[in-house]
């Protein structure tokens, strides 16, 4: 029901920065909310940040004050501000969406992952 591709990923020194896009498409009515998890070797998947159609954000402690979660739900967007960057941030982030169909039906879905490596 829903596709959703991130990009922005890559490699970087601590201290850096980078910003993840992911985009939605499909039979997408509107989006409930969007948000970013994490999954590093040998660990499970952690929540990062969401965020919702009114604008109501999540934010895991290990994150705050370092990233900023943003949205154009406009364009089935959702944005990863990941700043003063740790070598423990680097996993493999997925973007997920929470959506209403053009059926009216909730749906979720996962993006396919974007890596982001933080060199020492």
């Amino acid at each position: 029901q829903v596709h959703l591709v991130e990009s922005g990923g890559g490699l970087v020194q601590a201290g850096g920065s980078l910003r993840l896009s992911c985009a939605a498409s499909g039979r997408i009515f509107s989006v409930k909310s969007m948000g970013w998890y994490r999954q590093a070797p040998g660990n499970q998947r952690e929540l990062v940040a969401s965020i919702t159609s009114g604008g109501s954000t999540e934010c895991s402690d290990s994150v705050k004050g370092r990233f900023t979660i943003s949205k154009d739900f406009a364009k089935n967007t959702v944005y990863l501000q990941m700043n003063s960057l740790k070598p423990e941030d680097t996993a493999v982030y997925y973007c997920q969406a929470v959506i209403y169909t053009v059926s009216g039906v909730l749906s979720a879905g996962w993006g396919q992952g974007t890596q982001v490596t933080v060199s020492s």
